[in-house]
């Protein structure tokens, strides 16, 4: 306050309130809370059978197209291998999907007990 005006002025800029908070947000440690936990196990259940069905399901689709090629552009001598090429890749696509349920089941028992056990915390804090 100046002596000559004895007005009092104040600013508030919301927006630069929240810049400075985001800026503070990336340099204090990261705290994992128990929501987040259990939102990553929950992931973590089906991302090694997804990973394991794509690759198995691509590795599939290329063969098939092999033998589609040694029976359709090279024949002659590649005709019989590539029909037993595109077979073995019609059987890995086909396995693609029981392969991803099953891994996918067998995560999902090994992280039922944490699951459960950080669920059941969340249900008791609420």
């Amino acid at each position: 306050m100046e002596k000559d005006n004895p007005r009092f002025t104040y600013t508030y800029s919301a927006s630069r309130q929240e810049e400075i908070r985001s800026i503070r947000e990336k340099y204090l440690p990261k705290e994992e809370d128990k929501m987040e936990q259990l939102r990553r196990l929950d992931q973590s259940a089906t991302k090694k059978g997804t990973v394991t069905a794509v690759t198995v399901g691509v590795i599939g689709c290329l063969l098939l197209g092999v033998g589609m090629c040694c029976t359709m552009v090279w024949m002659g001598a590649l005709f019989i291998p590539g029909i037993v090429i595109g077979l073995a890749g019609i059987a890995a696509v086909a396995a693609a999907y029981p392969l991803y349920l099953r891994i996918t089941r067998k995560e999902r028992e090994r992280l039922a007990p944490q699951i459960l056990k950080l669920a059941e915390e969340l249900s008791g804090q609420e």
